[in-house]
C-alpha cells in the first residue's frame, strides 16, 4: 500500500465503498452490448474539501463501513479529509446540477521513498445512496485506471472487506485478479503502458468536464438568482396586501 499521509482506506482495511453496478460496455439480456452515457468526472483540489468532507458524512453508518473498512465518526472523516494531499495523489468526483459531490473517489499513488517493487496505485470510491445504480462507480474506476496509466503505474489495486461484493465485481469486470483473505480482500489489476491516445483521452476528458463544471457553475447562479427575485416579489406582494 502506498505510504500515504491518509490512503483510500484511511486504517488499511477498506479501499472500497459502496459502489453501484459496473457500467460501460455489457452485454444487455439479449447479449446485445449496452453503453451507458458520458459522465463528466471533475478532478478536485484543496478548495473542494468542503465539498469532500460533505459527500463523506452524507454516507449511512453501513456505507462507511465500507468504505473505511469501520463505522467512521464525522471526526475521523474529518481527520481523513484534512490530511488527503493532493499534491501527491489524485482526488476527483462527479457533480450534479447543483453541485452537489455525488460521487467520489481517490487515487493514492506510490511515495518516493516506498520500497522498490511494482509501481501500484490504491483506488478508493464512494457513491451517495440516491444516485446508485447509474454507472458512477464503474466510471470512476475507469478514469482512475486511465490516470494511474498515465502517471507510468503498472497496476493499481483495491484493498476491500470481502462482503463488499460491488466494488470487487466491478474490479473483476475491469479484469482485476481477486485474493480474498477471510473477512478481507484485494484485487490487483495490470495496466498497460500508457500512448499518445490514452494521454489525449485524458486531456479531453479533464477539459469536457471542467468546462461541464463551469456550466452547472453558472446554471446554480442564474437559479440563485431567480429564486431571490421569487422571495422579492413575494415580500413586495405580501406587504402590498396588508397595504
Amino acid at each position: 500500500m502506498p505510504t500515504a499521509s491518509v490512503s483510500p482506506s484511511t486504517d488499511r482495511t477498506a479501499a472500497g465503498a459502496a459502489l453501484p453496478p459496473a457500467s460501460g460496455p455489457a452485454p444487455d439480456d439479449d447479449g446485445a452490448p449496452r453503453f451507458t452515457p458520458w459522465i463528466p468526472i471533475r478532478s478536485l483540489s484543496p478548495r473542494h474539501r468542503d465539498r469532500i468532507a460533505a459527500h463523506l458524512l452524507a454516507l449511512p453508518e453501513h456505507d462507511r463501513y465500507l468504505r473505511f473498512g469501520y463505522a467512521a465518526g464525522d471526526a475521523q472523516i474529518q481527520r481523513y479529509v484534512d490530511g488527503l494531499d493532493f499534491d501527491q495523489d489524485e482526488v476527483f468526483g462527479v457533480f450534479n446540477r447543483r453541485l452537489v459531490l455525488i460521487a467520489l473517489a481517490h487515487l493514492a499513488y506510490p511515495r518516493p521513498h516506498q520500497a522498490a517493487g511494482p509501481k501500484a496505485a490504491e483506488f478508493g470510491g464512494s457513491v451517495l445512496p440516491q444516485v446508485r445504480g447509474r454507472g458512477y462507480g464503474a466510471r470512476l474506476f475507469e478514469h482512475a485506471m486511465l490516470h494511474a496509466r498515465n502517471r507510468g503505474l503498472d497496476t493499481m489495486f483495491i484493498h476491500a472487506l470481502s462482503e463488499n461484493t460491488t466494488m470487487l465485481h466491478i474490479a473483476r469486470r475491469a479484469g482485476a485478479v481477486v485474493q480474498r483473505d477471510g473477512s478481507e480482500s484485494e484485487a490487483f489489476l495490470k495496466l498497460p503502458h500508457d500512448t499518445l491516445a490514452s494521454r489525449m483521452e485524458q486531456w479531453v476528458g479533464e477539459g469536457a468536464a471542467a468546462l461541464d463544471y463551469s456550466l452547472k457553475q453558472q446554471s446554480a447562479l442564474v437559479d440563485g438568482l431567480i429564486d431571490a427575485i421569487g422571495e422579492v416579489r413575494q415580500g413586495l406582494a405580501c406587504r402590498a396586501a396588508k397595504d
